[in-house]
């Protein structure tokens, strides 16, 4: 197998593009799938969410679209949030390959806008069965160019109803076209469709080592992505390791991580592929010698890596796979030493936990982050306990002399000052190493309730309340409005689905011609706000966010829904009964 990207036959356009994405090495899947899926062969691959698949198809997909205008591959999703997402990675995959029109097809979007980037060439369509069925009846869309169909998350889609719309869309494909399936299990509907319409597919599926895990203590904490780095810090602080090793996915988290880190007064320092041999040795020989306390690595800088005294290790992006959990969390616990390893799982990654646990049978308990109350309880249990064997050790004779001289000179009537003078020197010290301790807030920016399962979002302003009544909220202006096509729907799913907040975080929702401004709980806006500038789309449009500093939009005309559209019946399809999910789906497109 190869271990390389550069060993996969890729193009030099798609291998600088994966470069600068930081990543160093392809996942397991990647790696079974991409030699075949260049050659042209059919495959069914059994990957879920997080294990890389898009790139295992994608970077194939891209290898063989030309420049030619017209439909070259299609590329089928579930839902309409993961045609987006899907269409994002293409493109930052296809970065070199600027020829390349890269287009999301989806209910809730104008029809309109797609019919015209459609008529331009399109040479990839990454779309929802609805919709694309939708194009395909009216037209706008054909496929008799279309070298490749992939079908993503499959299982799912037939799950959804849309069974009948993937038949009829690989009916209308060329018989010689490529035909991919993903799908994270097999049921026999699965196996059926690739029976009918796969030619002699290849079979991609990971098969896992029997692996034994050392004796380490092992804990996972539930977190949202945007909180992953305050989530660090709150377990470095509350348990002062001595040595940590934080495990990345990418070179471009190892380098932003250290930069945080070094910023808020850590002594970190980071290891990756693009570091020469000269500064791998100077890192090295730092964290060797205790000059370090954290050093952040990806999976490949870290082969190399041999230091015996690791007190923890850290999965700040949790591994592909189980072989690479075993070998990280294997940096620690060594030469009769205890270990204990700590990794940051988002509810979309709970799967990958299930998988370690069942395959290495280990127990990984789940782990409540400490609050910043207890973070500081720890910091001044653990001075006092300094203080506590300083004075069992004696030998403060000089010292005391000190304070004999400082209380005579400054309190010469001899008054008792001893007990404030201790309480003073306790704040001096809390506050030079720790920073401002004078009160600890009762809100915990990490003590998010959790998300509901569906959030319709805002109707209007009168109908939803503000998160609290008490509660500051800040007003993020978005550049994207009513002549986009936004909707408070819109933006509510955006703004919940990628920043993971609750929509009770969420307030007053005003949308302009030009743009929008949505009131967000004070505490997380920040976050809010780093998540979205990453690339969000909403209505097509990508988003550029900011805070909003103009006066309340509370004056403008507030939102007023008005009653569901009905499919029209022109467009109703003569097939048996669909699913709600369906029905919802076609009430947006029309």
């Amino acid at each position: 197998m190869a271990a390389s990207f550069e060993e996969l036959g890729l193009s030099r356009e798609l291998l600088k593009a994966v470069a600068d994405l930081g990543f160093e090495e392809p996942s397991p899947i990647q790696i079974l799938a991409i030699p075949p899926l260049l050659t042209g062969r059919d495959a069914v691959g059994q990957a879920q969410t997080g294990t890389g698949k898009t790139a295992a198809f994608g970077l194939p997909l891209l290898e063989r679209t030309t420049e030619s205008k017209g439909v070259q591959a299609l590329v089928l999703c579930p839902t309409r949030e993961l045609a987006i997402q899907v269409s994002e990675e293409l493109s930052k995959l296809a970065a070199y390959r600027r020829s390349i029109f890269i287009l999301p097809i989806y209910g809730g979007q104008p029809i309109e806008r797609q019919i015209r980037a459609l008529a331009k060439g399109a040479q990839v369509v990454v779309g929802t069965p609805g919709r694309v069925i939708d194009h395909l009846q009216r037209g706008t869309l054909r496929l008799d160019g279309t070298r490749m169909v992939v079908l993503d998350e499959a299982d799912e889609m037939l799950d959804m109803g849309f069974r009948e719309d993937i038949e009829l869309i690989l009916a209308q494909s060329p018989e010689d076209c490529q035909k991919v399936l993903f799908s994270a299990t097999m049921p026999q509907p699965i196996r059926d469709l690739s029976k009918r319409f796969l030619r002699e597919p290849e079979m991609l599926t990971i098969a896992h080592k029997m692996l034994t895990v050392p004796a380490i203590e092992q804990l996972y904490y539930e977190v949202r992505p945007y909180q992953k780095m305050d989530a660090l810090c709150r377990v470095l602080d509350s348990e002062g390791f001595r040595k940590a090793l934080v495990f990345c996915a990418t070179k471009r988290n190892v380098d932003e991580i250290t930069v945080h880190l070094q910023q808020r007064g850590y002594q970190a320092d980071g290891l990756h592929g693009d570091l020469n041999q000269t500064q791998r040795d100077r890192v090295m020989g730092r964290f060797r010698s205790d000059g370090l306390e954290i050093l952040v690595a990806t999976d490949v800088a870290a082969r190399g890596i041999d230091v015996d005294d690791v007190d923890a290790v850290i999965n700040y992006d949790i591994p592909h796979d189980v072989e690479g959990y075993v070998h990280r969390i294997g940096r620690t616990g060594r030469a009769g030493r205890v270990g204990r390893a700590f990794t940051f799982v988002t509810v979309r990654e709970q799967y990958k936990i299930r998988e370690i646990t069942r395959y290495t049978k280990a127990r990984i308990t789940q782990g409540q982050l400490p609050t910043l109350r207890d973070v500081h309880n720890i910091r001044t249990s653990k001075l006092l306990e300094e203080v506590r064997s300083t004075l069992a050790e004696g030998a403060l004779d000089r010292w005391r002399l000190l304070v004999e001289d400082f209380q005579a000179e400054n309190f010469p009537e001899g008054e008792a000052v001893a007990r404030d003078m201790a309480a003073a020197l306790l704040k001096l010290l809390m506050q030079r190493d720790f920073g401002a301790q004078e009160a600890v807030s009762e809100s915990d920016p990490l003590a998010v309730p959790p998300r509901p399962a569906f959030d319709d979002g805002p109707r209007n302003r009168e109908q939803r309340p503000r998160r609290r009544e008490s509660g500051p909220m800040s007003r993020l202006h978005l550049n994207v409005g009513r002549t986009h096509g936004a909707t408070p729907r819109a933006l509510v799913g955006a703004i919940t689905g990628e920043s993971g907040i609750s929509g009770q975080s969420i307030g007053a929702i005003d949308i302009r011609n030009a743009f929008s401004v949505v009131e967000v709980a004070a505490e997380l806006a920040e976050g809010v706000l780093v998540t979205l500038n990453k690339g969000v789309f909403i209505s097509g449009v990508r988003i550029s966010a900011k805070m909003d500093e103009g006066p309340d939009p509370a004056p403008r005309r507030a939102f007023k829904p008005g009653p569901r559209r009905q499919p029209s019946a022109k467009f109703k399809k003569p097939r048996g009964s669909t699913t709600g999910r369906k029905q919802f789906e076609q009430s947006q497109d029309v």
